[in-house]
């Protein structure tokens, strides 16, 4: 940051640091403290305050009526909507006073909706976005969309709001049942399914309708509905989803294109290729999911951050 960055400060603004980065624009009322850092190109509104310990990165907007407590970082590009309330001591008494503050991290990107209400020592993580409103008392997972109180994760970012039924028949499935999925390598398959009086049967045979040989299984149970599994990709391990009881969605991503699926029927599977990133969610409280998979267990073919992620599918992306 230049010693002597050039920044607009409104007649009425009040700030104390030296601190501010070139083209940010402080408006009425503002008061930032003398220890805080702002970044470049802010726009920090109305009646804001920001306190010593604080730190904002660069193209941050700050909405009018936020208060920024000591502890709290914005990194690159986050927007924080109009009276959004951060805190920064989990038992608050009047003039006691922490000798150490929790520390609460807003990733690059991410977005606080208005009024949202934000727990101390927790991080947003990168693009997720607080719903207005919304009271969070967790740590927010990349990518995610929460609402309420307590804030749980409703959906995710890039995939439009909508997710696919895959029980649900389309034009472009081969007569085998499967269909591409818009993300790369992922595909739908529809398995055999046999009904009769006595119930009904569905099967899969390797590498005709499971387009791998399976080396492996493993079944997941007993989620509760808030929580979230997957959150990663594979190197080189290929994998099968099939909900045999219940709902869970699905999320698959390329690095580019993100879709969401609902998985609610034992007849239906997802192809998840290597180096796809897979999160499920939304498990009914029934919900029995079956993976299969490629190889045995290997914790060096994963991949469990995003970021590293993206670099390895994409080296010139650009967050």
């Amino acid at each position: 940051m230049p010693p002597f960055a050039q920044f607009f400060r409104h007649p009425t603004a009040i700030v104390e640091t030296d601190a501010v980065g070139e083209g940010t624009r402080i408006w009425a009322f503002a008061h930032i403290l003398p220890g805080a850092r702002v970044g470049a190109d802010c726009n920090i509104c109305d009646h804001t305050f920001i306190e010593n310990d604080v730190v904002i990165g660069d193209r941050v907007t700050i909405k009018s009526g936020v208060q920024l407590w000591d502890g709290v970082t914005l990194e690159d590009d986050v927007f924080v909507g109009p009276n959004a309330t951060f805190t920064n001591d989990p038992f608050p008494r009047s003039r006691q006073y922490q000798k150490t503050l929790p520390r609460t991290l807003v990733r690059c990107h991410a977005s606080i909706g208005a009024n949202a209400t934000i727990l101390p020592g927790l991080t947003i993580d990168e693009r997720a976005m607080v719903g207005a409103g919304a009271v969070v008392t967790k740590c927010v997972p990349p990518d995610t969309i929460v609402t309420g109180n307590p804030a749980q994760i409703v959906g995710y970012v890039g995939t439009g709001g909508k997710a696919v039924d895959v029980t649900t028949p389309l034009a472009e499935e081969t007569e085998a049942g499967s269909r591409p999925s818009r993300v790369a390598g992922v595909s739908i398959h529809r398995l055999p399914l046999v009904p009769d009086l006595r119930g009904s049967l569905t099967f899969g045979e390797a590498r005709r309708h499971v387009p791998f040989e399976i080396k492996r299984y493993f079944l997941v149970f007993d989620v509760p509905g808030m929580h979230i599994r997957g959150e990663h990709a594979h190197r080189g391990l290929q994998q099968f989803l099939i909900c045999v009881h219940g709902t869970c969605h699905a999320v698959v991503d390329d690095g580019t294109t993100r879709e969401e699926y609902v998985l609610n029927h034992p007849s239906v599977g997802l192809y998840v290729p290597p180096m796809c990133w897979c999160v499920q969610y939304k498990y009914s409280p029934n919900a029995v999911l079956l993976v299969l998979a490629s190889s045995h267990y290997d914790d060096s073919d994963y991949i469990r951050d995003y970021s590293e992620f993206l670099k390895l599918v994409n080296p010139h992306h650009s967050l």
